[in-house]
């Protein structure tokens, strides 16, 4: 499946984005075709908008971030997507919340046995 995402170029700590066409699932392939650029520090957007409308035409999906400046650039509407929200876990019923502290430490049985031994 083809998606529109962003390929990293630039040096380290100098990070700019292509916005590609590429297969959903690879990493470092040879995108079929460069649409424009993004440059996270000056926050310069620039892309070729039919290209970009002509592959979602042909079912290409945006990745999260994609999405996002394509609706910040003009192209889709709709509202953004959270794109670093982490979904929070949810406990069963057999779960013990976590000890913090010595205790977290020390075996179970080793718990009990330093728990007698204070006691007395």
């Amino acid at each position: 499946m083809l998606a529109i995402k962003l390929q990293r170029i630039g040096k380290k700590k100098q990070a700019s984005f292509r916005v590609v066409i590429a297969e959903k699932r690879s990493k470092m392939s040879n995108p079929l075709e460069d649409l424009g650029f993004f440059n996270p520090h000056s926050d310069k957007l620039e892309i070729k908008k039919e290209r970009i409308s002509y592959w979602l035409g042909k079912g290409a999906k945006p990745t999260d971030t994609i999405f996002n400046l394509l609706i910040r650039a003009g192209i889709l509407t709709g509202s953004k997507k959270a794109v670093h929200k982490k979904p929070k876990k949810e406990k069963t019923e057999g779960e013990q919340p976590k000890k913090k502290g010595k205790e977290a430490a020390k075996k179970p049985e080793e718990a009990k046995a330093a728990n007698l031994t204070e006691a007395k």
